[in-house]
């Protein structure tokens, strides 16, 4: 008889009510990193990568819904103190987490949860694997860049031009600058609507319609921070892991509080794995089944 051809993934799928909505990315080649980044950070070296699989990623970021799902079903204690910008400088507030991350407003149910941990993140995928039986996971650094370059190899997602980037981010911007000029670093010159946390999708996607993935909120990723960048480091698009402790873990995309420069794709934030930030939140990916 005729030959019984597998039907492919979705293209996008939702595992349960209440699951982050996913989105199909097709396995592919590029090159991940650059030839620079700051004093004691350092982007590369540039190196090309062949992501093995197609892999699933969220369609935005988590909500504080979705993640408020999870605390009540899974009566998971989230990190306790949150570090955010107060009086001039970078501070852990001790009355501040996820759910008062120290905004003029209350989160609302589909702005992105913030004060989250990596920690935090980590149980939060590994509570959607159990609860869906589907293979939830957090990306992997190059599996982020490359949903988030999209098939470009400029300094930025748009273009080469840092303050180009309001209709897809939401950055440090003009609007954001007019409610917050105690921030002391730059803004962009272009202006998004969102002074600091916008709901989700609020913005226009990207070219694989991934929403925020750069801005709004930084996204916790599985790899270890580790400098100098490891020349054997996986180039199969699996992260980056070491033996023993991993003392930070690396978050990428930046957020609506982020100076334009840090927008480069490559660059690379890094905090310990039991700390949470008023600006760090996450996008869960998943594997494709069967692989």
């Amino acid at each position: 008889g005729p030959s019984q051809e597998k039907p492919g993934p979705a293209a996008q799928l939702i595992d349960c009510d209440g699951c982050p909505e996913m989105i199909l990315i097709s396995a592919g080649d590029f090159i991940m990193g650059r030839d620079d980044g700051e004093p004691k950070r350092y982007d590369g070296p540039p190196h090309p990568v062949s992501i093995a699989s197609d892999y699933y990623l969220g369609k935005t970021e988590v909500t504080y819904a979705q993640f408020a799902e999870f605390v009540a079903e899974s009566g998971h204690a989230p990190v306790q103190g949150c570090n955010i910008f107060l009086d001039g400088k970078w501070g852990k507030a001790a009355w501040a987490n996820w759910q008062n991350p120290g905004l003029p407003q209350p989160p609302k149910e589909n702005d992105p949860v913030v004060c989250v941990s990596w920690d935090d993140a980590t149980a939060y995928v590994n509570w959607l694997a159990q609860k869906t039986g589907q293979p939830y996971r957090l990306p992997s650094e190059a599996e982020w860049e490359f949903a988030a370059r999209a098939g470009t190899q400029s300094e930025y997602p748009w273009g080469e031009d840092k303050d180009a980037g309001c209709a897809i981010a939401n950055m440090f911007d003009v609007a954001g600058d007019a409610v917050y000029p105690q921030y002391p670093w730059p803004n962009a010159t272009c202006t998004d609507g969102f002074a600091d946390t916008a709901p989700v999708g609020s913005l226009s996607p990207n070219p694989l319609g991934l929403y925020d993935i750069m801005g709004s909120v930084w996204e916790w990723t599985q790899d270890c921070y580790v400098l100098p960048y490891p020349a054997d480091a996986p180039s199969d698009g699996t992260a980056l892991e070491v033996e023993g402790t991993c003392e930070r873990r690396t978050v990428r995309g930046g957020s609506w509080q982020t100076r334009p420069d840090r927008f480069a794709v490559a660059w690379r934030g890094r905090d310990a794995p039991d700390d949470g930030f008023g600006t760090f939140g996450l996008r869960v990916a998943r594997s494709v089944k069967g692989e």
